[in-house]
């Protein structure tokens, strides 16, 4: 008779490569892949991700930040051919003093920042230089809603304490600025107080803008307003509030948060509310029209 080697079963889970920043994201999205029965192979940028991931991924790598070939050397020794981005990208570190010592950049990502972000710096710009970058190798990015829609914000009030009228001036007011910084590729946040513009949102990213706007608003009462670019590429950098945004704004004497409804992502939906109610911040989630509507109203 025979005998017959005995081995374990494949793992019939499908691949799915995670390119993680800073923040609660990367976690919520891992999480989400795990439920839908994905294998998730993380690479955590070194000194942004969070080390819970360790834990929760079914593979995980720390990567320095412009270490692009190593990347695709390790998303494609676990034969990863899609991939997402999730979490914050601290960027500052690009305009440090010798950043190229610093950051030690290998060959391709010398590469892709002479060949694909030459013409400027701006987020969209690199970003989609180190899509480019990945694609040479058959490596394609995804966009992480396609895995977890129900993270983006439905319209309605998400607070019982709702805006005054004089907020709902600011708010439209905020609203046409920052779709305007966004066509220009600036930011995604502007704070405005009494129809004046407080703070805009640039590299530092949200949270330092909103602190910048309680140090230059010290009375406080401030309104936030937060949307998705007119050209907004759902593979990265897609609006993101969660609960360091409402502690950053009552720790600078922040009253409304006004997100994009349907194209902001809420991370802990629930404890959010929770909190906002807790603190006595009104969030509203809409879109344009339904903001002329409330000014007409």
């Amino acid at each position: 008779m025979m005998n017959t080697l005995q081995t374990s079963p494949p793992d019939t889970r499908r691949q799915i490569g995670l390119l993680a920043g800073a923040g609660r994201f990367p976690i919520v999205f891992a999480e989400q892949a795990q439920q839908q029965g994905y294998s998730v192979c993380c690479l955590g940028i070194f000194g942004m991700a969070s080390d819970e991931l360790m834990d929760i991924c079914d593979t995980f790598h720390w990567i320095p930040l412009a270490r692009i070939g190593r990347a695709i050397k390790l998303f494609k020794r676990e034969e990863v051919k899609r991939i997402v981005m999730a979490g914050k990208i601290e960027k500052t570190v690009l305009f440090s003093p010798f950043r190229i010592f610093k950051l030690l950049p290998d060959f391709r990502t010398l590469h892709m920042w002479y060949r694909y972000a030459r013409e400027d710096r701006k987020d969209d710009t690199l970003l989609l230089a180190v899509i480019k970058e990945f694609e040479r190798d058959d490596l394609f990015f995804e966009s992480a809603l396609d895995y977890c829609p129900e993270l983006l914000v439905k319209h309605g009030f998400l607070t019982k304490r709702r805006p005054s009228h004089s907020q709902w001036e600011d708010i439209k007011m905020g609203w046409d600025i920052a779709k305007q910084m966004g066509q220009l590729d600036i930011g995604q946040s502007i704070v405005v107080n009494d129809k004046a513009v407080i703070a805009v949102e640039a590299i530092e990213g949200t949270d330092r803008a909103i602190q910048r706007a309680g140090q230059l608003c010290k009375r406080g009462g401030f309104t936030v307003v937060k949307v998705a670019k007119p050209q907004q590429d759902r593979r990265f950098d897609v609006p993101t509030v969660g609960i360091k945004t409402l502690q950053t704004m009552h720790e600078a004497g922040g009253r409304v948060l006004a997100i994009e409804s349907n194209q902001t992502i809420m991370i802990d939906q629930q404890e959010v509310a929770d909190l906002a109610d807790k603190l006595g911040i009104a969030i509203v989630s809409l879109n344009e029209e339904e903001l002329s509507l409330q000014l007409a109203g």
